[in-house]
């Protein structure tokens, strides 16, 4: 499948895929029209990409980008960081980096009010 990514991007999302155990035929894909700027391209093509995944429920609805193909990329990767929120929790890579820039701000914080 081609998302119009690297190769090296494309690579890293099948093994990300792969170990949450996320399989292609596990998604249920959509096209919709998106919404906002973009004006009469946007009204006319389905760029908007709609994915549910069905073992769990979890849906994810991306209109980043104008290429139908690139929002199909940022939907799968959107769907493996929800998954790994729900399977890692606190320990998800997302959670690790929302930790740190928390304890980065609360050391600004301390610096600032202390000078």
């Amino acid at each position: 499948m081609d998302f119009g990514v690297t190769p090296k991007k494309q690579a890293e999302l099948e093994t990300r895929m792969a170990a949450l155990s996320l399989r292609e035929q596990d998604l249920e894909e959509k096209f919709i029209h998106s919404s906002g700027p973009g004006g009469q391209r946007v009204n006319k093509t389905a760029s908007c990409v709609y994915l549910k995944h069905v073992p769990t429920g979890l849906e994810v609805k991306m209109q980043q980008e104008r290429q139908q193909r690139l929002n199909r990329y940022y939907a799968r990767k959107r769907m493996c960081e929800l998954l790994e929120e729900k399977t890692l929790g606190a320990k998800s890579p997302a959670a690790l980096k929302a930790d740190k820039i928390r304890k980065q701000k609360q050391r600004r914080r301390r610096r600032s009010s202390s000078g």
